[in-house]
């Protein structure tokens, strides 16, 4: 899918930005430092909905699981109904996104497409990019306010309904719902409010509806909390609907009453988050801690070897 590429502002200065937590010259191990100091931590999250702890000596994979355990106060979460190819590794550890590095992954809150949701996540630099790659951030409380009131209100009253089929243009469903099994996807989508439908074909359609707008259970502001503009036939190449046809797009948004959604509109919504986006240049063995409510996350595009993994904990509904 071809991507839309994203304005960042440099806020890297630790000497300036209080969300940047310079722990360098902590003598402890990564893992002891986050043990005495929970309460901080959350508090900064909480405070500032991201925190990026940078200089921690962390050594493994296994020792980021245990941080992120810690500071969430539980077990992290297992990401069933995906939507973008990744790897699993221990302890519910994932690779970030692995499209192809020239891509850029667009502002998105996780999960936003589903009922449930992770409130926490945490990111982990464990090798940066030689360019680019960065995560850019954006707040979906300034998203709300900075969208134009008569398209705010439009997708508040009608919501969004998201169609996806699975195949071998996107993921295949086994991979989405991590299973082999038709019953379990079928007890899935039940679970979930998750409309399915098998068509002879083989191919699995399922149609799920969804809020464009939330509330923070926490702070009580409205947030932007959607992903219209990554399904939308838009965001896909433009050659694809004449090809296969509008009904057998990978994914696609409508309005929630079955409307189309304008492209005009989705543009307008990718530019407010080009416009709100920032990003910190990872550094080797960089955290960065989020509110997944408060904030939504992206991908640079960028060169050489990159790996980024993600944990995420606290789910919602």
């Amino acid at each position: 899918m071809d991507q839309l590429l994203s304005t960042d502002m440099d806020l890297s200065s630790a000497e300036t930005d209080q969300r940047i937590h310079d722990l360098s010259g902590q003598k402890q191990s990564g893992l002891a430092w986050v043990k005495a100091n929970v309460k901080e931590i959350n508090d900064w999250v909480d405070r500032d909905g991201f925190a990026l702890l940078r200089g921690l000596n962390i050594v493994s994979t296994n020792q980021f699981s245990t941080i992120l355990e810690t500071i969430f106060g539980e077990q992290l979460s297992q990401y069933i109904y995906r939507s973008s190819p990744r790897t699993a590794l221990r302890n519910n550890i994932y690779t970030t996104t692995e499209y192809h590095a020239d891509q850029v992954i667009l502002q998105h809150n996780e999960n936003a497409y589903s009922n449930c949701w992770p409130m926490r996540m945490g990111f982990f630099c464990v090798v940066p990019a030689k360019t680019g790659g960065d995560t850019p951030l954006a707040d979906s409380r300034e998203v709300y306010k900075q969208l134009p009131e008569a398209l705010r209100n439009r997708f508040e009253e009608r919501g969004i309904m998201y169609v996806r089929n699975y195949g071998d243009i996107d993921l295949p469903w086994q991979e989405v719902f991590q299973t082999q099994s038709r019953d379990d996807v079928e007890a899935y989508c039940w679970k979930n409010d998750i409309q399915c439908e098998w068509f002879n074909d083989g191919r699995l359609q399922t149609r799920q509806f969804r809020p464009a707008v939330m509330t923070h259970p926490q702070t009580g502001e409205k947030v932007w909390f959607n992903q219209a503009h990554l399904f939308h036939c838009s965001a896909v190449d433009t050659e694809m609907p004449d090809s296969i046809g509008a009904d057998y797009l990978p994914r696609n948004a409508y309005y929630g009453d079955g409307g189309e959604i304008a492209k005009q509109d989705i543009d307008v919504i990718n530019q407010v988050y080009r416009d709100l986006t920032f990003s910190y240049p990872w550094q080797r063995n960089d955290i960065l801690l989020l509110d997944n409510m408060l904030y939504t996350h992206g991908r640079q595009a960028y060169t050489g070897t990159r790996k980024v993994l993600v944990g995420m904990a606290k789910a919602a509904r």
